[in-house]
């Protein structure tokens, strides 16, 4: 498999972001998981990021802490596909994992449409009439 150029590779991004999904699905902290593993927050976010690998101790170690066989932090599978970029942010921005799940969680086309419209709008893009997405069918918006 090649090196990635100009950036971290992508096998060790996504162990980062095993590891931040795992840590957060079990409530600890940065802080919480840097403290069992000897090391500062800063440093789990750089594990999370994949900017920094983390070697296979502190991999079983992290497994360990968190109650998971360190298999779970590796890939699916040997042929690591590059992870797209909006992929990255979700690591590295506080509140996403409960956003994404409160979106996928209301069962009214209508307000998944209108929440991502004002999400939209909140970022200066033009906000196209509320319709439902593909496969969805439309709903009466809420009162």
């Amino acid at each position: 498999m090649p090196v990635s150029e100009g950036g971290p590779d992508q096998i060790d991004v996504e162990v980062g972001l095993n590891l931040r999904r795992m840590r957060l699905a079990r409530g600890f902290s940065q802080t919480e998981l840097g403290n069992a593993l000897g090391v500062s927050f800063q440093q789990i976010q750089k594990y999370e990021r994949g900017s920094n690998r983390l070697s296979a101790s502190m991999l079983v170690k992290a497994a360990r802490f968190l109650a998971i066989s360190a298999a779970d932090l590796l890939p699916m599978d040997d042929d690591v596909k590059p992870i797209p970029n909006f992929i990255h942010r979700f690591a590295e921005v506080r509140g996403v994992p409960e956003l994404v799940d409160g979106y996928c969680t209301l069962r009214n086309p209508a307000l998944r449409s209108v929440l991502l419209q004002l999400v939209k709008a909140m970022n200066g893009k033009p906000a196209a009439e509320a319709r439902p997405m593909a496969g969805e069918a439309a709903a009466s918006p809420p009162p």
